[in-house]
Formats: structure tokens, C-alpha cells, sequence
């Protein structure tokens, strides 16, 4: 049991590490956003750490501070002493305060943590909303119990690079440009279902220097032809966008806990950040 106790400690303390390092690397204006407006001095990039560690280990806030308060190890890496870490309400503000800029930044930068190989994948899936403030539904005058999450992962060793969140179900084909395009300078090939079969978007990434491998739905005989063309392999390697999903969900549950719809958003941005570090941490 103690040798069982050892190696989660320092798995944790692995994970505290990496986030540290990641979060360090964040633009000034970032940090910024992250940090308490107090000028109490801490620092952006230690919200960061406990933000993502909370996730990592499904807790409240209350103890997250607790137990990173008990760690030497821990308080080490963030340079604190007992009594210095922030109240609860400074953190859960904090994850409020940041933009989904910032969470898109500490995104990118831990699926560099994973091998890549440029040839990525995108597709679909869907998040519970359990906690949506009333407020909200009331005001859109619809019961809004799903977030679309769209999710862009190079296929070398499954590193989330990109996601959109949407509580509106907008179509994959409006979608899937958006979210490529805005990573073209790493990418070579994307591959997708036909549920993101439009001719506007394979121009799209051909002009941006991406090999689109969509398959086309079938109308015509010549459709079949279309896809007997595309590389099987690399189409293929799509299912990594099906086992990410899977293993988010097995690890951090299918449900958001934020109530409102921008902080389930920055909610999901963290999870996927979360999984980049667990995944890099294991191998």
C-alpha cells in the first residue's frame, strides 16, 4: 500500500511539474488574465497549476488547496508556503477571469508535450450539461442539455490540438474549416467522416496545404470512385478522434460541472489540456 501511495505521489507530482513548466511559457498577456487583480502576488501561472490539477484529480476547490498545502513536493514547485495559497472563491475566480484564449494557449502547448505527425483527424462528440444555469435556458427560451464538442487530434499519439464548443449544434461543415484552418501550419493531411462532405472545405485545406481525406456521401456512381481514391491508411487513423473522445469521457466523466455556458466551454478547453499532460506523463 505504501509503495502504491509512493507512485501516485510522484505521478501527481509529475503532473504538477509539467503543468508548472507549460503554464510559465504563457504569453504576458495571459498570465494576466490569470492572475488575482488584488496584486495579493500570485502569480497567473500557479492558478494555472492548481486549475489543472483539480481537474486532474476531479476535486473541489477547497480540496485542491488542502492537499497541495500538504505537499512539500508540491509547494516547492510553486514556491509557496503553507497559509500562502489562495482562497478557494481567488481560484474559482480566476478559472471565471480567463478568457478562452488562455486556455487555448495552455491547449496548444501540452499537445506538444506528444509526438506528432502532422496528419490529423476531426469529429464530434457531445458533453452533458447537468449544472446549465436556469437563467440561461430561461433566456434562450430552450433546454439546452448538450455542448457539441468538436475535437481536432494528430493522429501520432492521439494529442488533443484544437476543439470548438457550441451549445447550438452548428453544422460539422461550418465547423471543420474553422477549427483546421486555424492550425494549417501543422497540419498535412485531415481526415473526417462524410459528416463533413463539402466540396467548399477540401478546396479550403488544399489551399491552405492540407491533404483533405473526407469521404464523400454517395449520390453517384463517381462518389465511389472519390473515395476508392483517398489513402486507406491515413484515413484509416480517424478512429484516434473516437478513442479520444472515449477516454476523456472514461477519465473525466461525460458531464461538465460549470453552470454557465462560457465557463463549461473553458471547462472542456482544461479537460482536453488535462488529458494531453496525463497522456504525456504515462509514457
Amino acid at each position: 500500500m505504501k509503495r502504491e501511495s509512493n507512485v501516485m505521489h510522484n505521478t501527481l507530482f509529475r503532473f504538477v511539474k509539467q503543468v508548472a513548466s507549460l503554464a510559465q511559457k504563457l504569453t504576458d498577456a495571459a498570465l494576466m488574465e490569470l492572475s488575482d487583480p488584488a496584486g495579493n502576488g500570485f502569480a497567473g501561472w500557479k492558478h494555472a497549476v492548481l486549475l489543472y490539477l483539480r481537474e486532474h484529480m476531479s476535486a473541489e476547490y477547497e480540496e485542491i488547496i488542502d492537499w497541495a498545502e500538504e505537499m512539500e513536493r508540491v509547494r516547492a514547485v510553486l514556491n509557496l508556503q503553507r497559509g500562502e495559497f489562495p482562497a478557494p472563491s481567488t481560484l474559482c475566480k480566476a478559472f471565471k477571469r480567463a478568457s478562452m484564449t488562455v486556455w487555448r494557449q495552455l491547449l496548444r502547448r501540452s499537445a506538444e508535450l506528444l509526438d506528432q505527425n502532422g496528419h490529423a483527424a476531426i469529429d464530434a462528440t457531445y458533453f452533458d450539461r447537468q449544472q446549465a444555469s436556469s437563467h440561461y435556458l430561461r433566456r434562450i427560451d430552450r433546454s439546452v442539455k448538450t455542448i457539441q464538442t468538436t475535437f481536432l487530434v494528430d493522429t501520432a499519439e492521439g494529442a488533443v490540438l484544437d476543439l470548438h464548443c457550441s451549445t447550438e449544434w452548428p453544422d460539422e461543415t461550418k465547423i471543420g474549416p474553422k477549427v483546421a484552418l486555424r492550425n494549417a501550419g501543422d497540419l498535412r493531411s485531415l481526415a473526417a467522416d462524410k459528416g463533413y462532405d463539402d466540396m467548399s472545405f477540401r478546396e479550403e485545406l488544399r489551399n491552405a496545404g492540407i491533404r483533405p481525406l473526407i469521404k464523400h456521401r454517395v449520390f453517384a456512381p463517381y462518389d465511389h470512385a472519390h473515395n476508392a481514391r483517398i489513402d486507406d491508411e491515413l484515413y484509416g487513423q480517424r478512429s484516434q478522434t473516437e478513442s479520444v473522445n472515449s477516454s476523456i469521457k472514461r477519465s473525466h466523466g461525460s458531464a461538465v460541472r460549470a453552470r454557465d455556458w462560457f465557463r463549461q466551454f473553458r471547462e472542456i478547453t482544461l479537460i482536453a489540456g488535462v488529458y494531453n499532460v496525463e497522456q504525456a506523463i504515462e509514457r
